[in-house]
């Protein structure tokens, strides 16, 4: 199965070249316009039907700037539930003012939002234009009609209804969570996501690229223009361009077709991320009307059954991890700088690929992933036909106002959902497939009946036995069992029937949970690779059985075992571990957890343990890290010759999701006996305390990938070191009481009222500038008006501190506190603990 991508285009025609009629095109009067519209909101907690009204005052209400999540800014209660992390949902309003253009008669008005959650209901001047159930799908509206004469105010009014607050399985946030964008368009323009770009050739030396703009006049007579399409490289330097002199009858929507032919194409790949603009503007009378642009990667796919995934003719592993919308103590509404630190982590543990579990993505997040080189499965419905249990996962047993879900509205809006998501992200290059459904199969009864599992649980036969019954019988089992209402097959095809109404350059997948049914049902009959949740130990089984679709991991739990099973098959694709970064929710009845601890990185954006592990995995060049914990408490015991052996015969083989518990710091009594742990890609380590060597180890004989050592403990340096070619060491001293901190802080400049942010990473030192991470400390923040705290985080999943705090204990000696821009001047954060100055960071804010 071979798609040649889509959004990929690179003409590196010389400009020289280029036909004299066309070259003014870069000359052109620009009159085209977009603004940004989340600057100077209103907004409150309310259950009132009235503040649509004009007459509102608000006068109390809170000023706000978009994004804004409300519920990750209240704090926890013990009395919420769980599954969205104790966290409230409520109603809320979100009003503003703005005066209309004094060009309102030449141009349309249209706000485009990227997302509400949820239920949200729109208002102008006191008329109600919209309503959207989906909390994640993006919208436009014409606000043209319902504006004022020029010069006058006109108030736009957002209800937000949540009270639902546990219609998810995980934090969803509250609220316009997600960019607002106003477009200022002429009558005759190209609509947001007007412009479709395809690649129907594509080689390095020559590639053909279709572009299919629309082209909408709502004017009431015929309009002439040139449509042009200008492609610029990274630099910026026009590079291609072709132009079609047509015309749009009145009060008509049409397309156009153009096509390019380009040499010498430069390749986008997560390692190389090169990305092109293309330009497609209406051009009349020498002004350039209207533009829709797009950034561009140049690529191609393919999917093969037996050999895995070709990313531009090149076998490829996905190394990805799944992601949740959440990051934090910043909640749903999620800053750039926020996800760029997250995600260039991640890179470093040799990740490249994402699956957005489990729903759209924001724009500014996929922006991101092509920027910065990460392959995305673009997953679009956690429910179909039938409700999950939000509080505890696979069918429905709580069916309280609470909990009513998307699958509620499926039948009405999905359709509409999943093509208006596509629409706006098919011209990302970072995508490669698109996902229908997540684990679907748990809310059809005959799936689970016919599996053969009498019990599916995680830590036992389920996730590790393959079926206990034949082919046969599973199929036999599930076809004499009813049907029900819906059919999960026939609702699958439907699904990938509209993907493809959309878009046919990618493959369409699902996450399947119990697939040795999925298969013998007609459910995989609808995809074009077929992905397993926590199920590897089936991977023969379904290629052997079910030959002719490339197999992947979807769902894995970070342990070695899960990437061991991918890199001994040639014909499984790769996966996605569950999770890249610990996310809030999921946590039904487990307070005080208020998250998911199963991350490369916690909820700060620190890196857990299973982050060097599969940095030693997912990496060529050289990397150790080192771990350590008392005996009695590890995973080990001591053999009769002195050695490190698992209490657990052969445990690695099965642990799920959350990584043992080992601490990063060298400092325990006298004497007591300590399995130290390396994770490491070297083929032979040495491990060193206070120069004395315990001795070397290869790493072919540690089955589960951990180099181990049982050293009695004494105060000094512990030190492991790479031996051969490999050249990478780790260190570990005893430290002292803490004395002062050091800051790592990613921005040293902010630009004030912008959504720009400085990440302030605390970590305790000692007098002898040792880092401190066994003793905790409760710092606090005192941050000067220039600076806003949006808030403070250990990263602890069972932490129940509001984010909003300015105090908190320390874990491991380390905290994140997070800063933005209020106004111009020299902001000052002082960190202290115990009234005591730790330190002091200056931070430039900036008009």
């Amino acid at each position: 199965m071979k798609f040649i991508t889509f959004v990929s285009i690179l003409l590196l025609a010389s400009c020289a070249q280029l036909p004299q009629e066309n070259r003014y095109a870069q000359q052109v009067q620009i009159e085209a316009k977009d603004g940004n519209f989340n600057q100077g909101w209103k907004f409150a907690l309310s259950d009132s039907d009235e503040l649509y009204k004009p007459s509102i005052l608000t006068t109390t209400w809170e000023d706000v700037d978009l994004p804004h999540d409300w519920s990750i800014e209240l704090p926890f209660d013990k009395a919420l539930d769980g599954a969205t992390a104790y966290l409230p949902g409520g109603i809320g309003w979100y009003r503003k003012n703005f005066k209309t253009p004094n060009s309102l008669n030449q141009f349309n008005y249209i706000l485009n939002f990227d997302g509400i959650y949820n239920h949200s209901v729109i208002w102008v001047n006191g008329v109600q234009l919209h309503s959207e159930i989906n909390g994640y799908k993006p919208f436009n509206i014409d606000l043209t009609p319902y504006l004022k004469p020029k010069g006058q105010n006109n108030n736009i009014a957002i209800k937000v209804d949540r009270s639902r607050y546990i219609d998810s399985r995980w934090y969803t946030g509250s609220g316009i969570y997600r960019d607002v964008t106003l477009h200022q368009v002429r009558k005759l323009h190209i609509p947001v996501w007007g412009t479709y770009i395809t690649t129907p050739t594509v080689t390095d030396k020559n590639s053909t690229v279709s572009i299919q703009t629309t082209i909408k006049n709502t004017s009431n007579k015929k309009q002439n223009y040139q449509l042009i399409a200008r492609l610029l490289d990274k630099d910026g330097t026009l590079v291609a361009v072709e132009q079609t002199h047509s015309s749009t009858n009145a009060a008509t929507t049409d397309t156009q077709n153009q096509l390019l032919s380009l040499q010498n194409t430069k390749l986008w790949s997560p390692n190389t991320p090169y990305l092109y603009k293309l330009e497609v503007s209406i051009v009349q009378d020498g002004v350039e009307i209207s533009k829709n642009s797009n950034s561009v990667g140049f690529r191609t796919l393919q999917f093969d059954p037996e050999k895995g995934f070709f990313l531009n003719g090149q076998h490829t592993l996905i190394k990805g991890v799944n992601l949740h919308h959440d990051a934090g103590l910043v909640g749903a509404a999620v800053p750039d700088d926020v996800w760029i630190r997250r995600l260039t982590k991640l890179k470093q543990a040799g990740v490249n690929a994402i699956r957005t579990a489990h729903n759209p993505a924001s724009k500014a997040f996929l922006d991101l992933c092509d920027k910065m080189g990460f392959l995305v499965q673009a997953e679009i419905f956690d429910e179909w036909d039938n409700p999950k249990d939000k509080r505890l996962n696979q069918e429905e047993r709580h069916d309280d106002y609470i909990s009513r879900g998307y699958a509620d509205y499926f039948q009405t809006h999905a359709e509409q959902d999943l093509k208006t998501s596509i629409l706006r992200d098919r011209n990302h290059p970072s995508i490669i497939m698109w996902s229908i459904g997540n684990e679907i199969e748990w809310t059809y009864p005959r799936y689970k009946a016919a599996t053969g599992y009498f019990d599916m649980n995680a830590a036992g036969n389920y996730f590790y036995n393959p079926p206990f019954i034949s082919p046969e019988e599973i199929y036999q089992r599930f076809h004499e069992s009813k049907e029900g209402k819906y059919v999960l097959a026939k609702t699958a095809n439907k699904l990938s029937k509209w993907v493809k109404e959309m878009d046919t350059t990618r493959p369409v997948t699902a996450n399947l949970i119990l697939p040795s049914v999925s298969h013998i049902s007609g459910y995989t009959d609808a995809l074009d690779v077929i992905g397993y949740s926590y199920r590897r130990v089936i991977y023969d089984y379904g290629h052997t059985l079910f030959p002719g679709k490339m197999l992947m991991g979807h769902e894995n739990v970070p342990q070695w075992h899960e990437w061991k099973a991918v890199i001994e098959r040639e014909f499984v694709a790769g996966t996605f571990l569950w999770t890249g970064i610990d996310y809030l929710g999921e946590s039904h009845n487990q307070w005080p957890r208020k998250a998911v601890n199963s991350g490369l990185l916690d909820l700060a954006g620190f890196a857990n343990p299973s982050f060097h592990m599969f940095k030693s995995l997912w990496n060529q060049a050289p990397h150790i890290h080192l771990t350590t914990q008392t005996l009695e408490n590890s995973l080990y015991k001591e053999s009769k010759d002195g050695q490190l052996v698992e209490k657990k015969p052969n445990g690695w083989q099965t642990r799920v999701w959350f990584w043992h518990d080992v601490n990063d710091h060298w400092n325990y009594q006298p004497g007591q006996q300590i399995a130290v742990e390396v994770y490491s890609n070297c083929k032979s380590v040495e491990l060193f305390l206070n120069g004395h060597s315990y001795g070397r180890q290869q790493l072919t004989h540690h089955p589960d990938r951990i180099y181990k050592w049982l050293v009695p403990y004494k105060t000094g340096q512990l030190t492991a070191k790479g031996l051969g070619d490999c050249r990478a060491s780790d260190e570990i001293t005893t430290a002292q009481t803490y004395s002062h901190a050091k800051v790592n802080t990613d921005r040293k400049k902010l630009i004030a009222k912008s959504n720009q942010v400085s990440h302030l990473d605390i970590q305790l030192y000692d007098s002898n500038d040792i880092a401190v991470k066994h003793q905790e400390a409760k710092i606090t923040l005192e941050v000067s008006p220039h600076l806003q705290l949006v808030g403070m985080d250990n990263g602890r999943p069972n932490n129940f501190a509001s984010f909003k705090t300015n105090s908190l204990p320390t874990r491991n000696g380390r905290a994140l506190a997070i800063v933005k821009g209020i106004k111009a001047g020299n902001g000052v954060v002082q960190i202290k603990s115990n009234g005591q100055l730790l330190k002091q960071i200056n931070i430039l804010v900036e008009n």
